[in-house]
């Protein structure tokens, strides 16, 4: 694949609400129709537009949460405040994709509930769910994800409260993160920097192992023998 290949600004806004059982994020299922994550279960989120990137003043880390913001509200009804946000992480598109996205994920609180309302287009299903009960489905099976979405979750997975989950993000390092993709004994893995395979993409090479592997369906995650410069991108333990 050339390397020409444009990179789009996009953001995406994980939202996040106190629920009787823990804390609760909105999920929305995508139509298994779009070339792109179809199928899958995501954040609300999607591409910076010229009007976002006037309201971060040409800043494409600011504009991405007036982004993130607009596209809660068009994909699903929700309104969170962008001065609200707080940043994940920040995700680029493997170099082998033909679409290829510059991703900011955030976190934010709503204060105002609103219904959740979605398209029937782009977006076919929604529901809040336990940030563990979406684990737990993963695990099993029964909910597909993409790899930025799953390490999202297990990271959050730790809070028990939205102002946990909120003041522990503000002061952790945002990781940056640009996965290299591969085959591995016929199953797909998502190479991290730090692996021993990430620069040549051969994950069969000896040494240190920072890696997502997808297992039928389910993904798994390796961080052995890793140079302490490149962090793990979830909790440990």
């Amino acid at each position: 694949m050339p390397d020409t290949v444009a990179i789009r600004p996009a953001s995406t806004v994980v939202l996040l609400r106190d629920g009787q059982e823990g804390l609760e994020t909105l999920l929305l299922r995508r139509n298994k129709a779009l070339a792109f994550a179809g199928g899958f279960w995501v954040f609300p989120g999607g591409s910076l537009d010229p009007e976002d990137m006037a309201a971060g003043e040409g800043n494409e880390k600011a504009a991405a949460r007036f982004a993130a913001a607009r596209e809660a509200m068009e994909e699903c009804g929700q309104q969170p405040r962008p001065d609200d946000m707080v940043l994940l992480s920040h995700w680029t598109t493997p170099e082998a994709e033909t679409r290829r996205f510059s991703t900011w994920i955030y976190a934010a609180p709503l204060h105002l509930e609103e219904q959740v309302v979605i398209d029937g287009g782009e977006i076919h299903d929604s529901r809040w769910v336990t940030v563990e009960q979406a684990l737990s489905e993963h695990r099993s099976g029964e909910l597909a994800i993409l790899p930025p979405t799953w390490i999202t979750l297990v990271t959050l997975c730790r809070y028990d409260t939205v102002k946990e989950a909120i003041d522990g993000e503000r002061n952790t390092p945002v990781p940056q993160v640009l996965p290299v993709l591969a085959r591995f004994d016929g199953q797909l893995v998502a190479l991290y920097r730090g692996d021993a395979g990430y620069d040549s993409a051969d994950p069969s090479l000896p040494g240190a192992r920072h890696r997502a592997l997808l297992i039928d369906g389910v993904w798994s995650y390796y961080y052995q023998d890793v140079d302490p410069e490149f962090q793990a991108l979830m909790p440990l333990d």
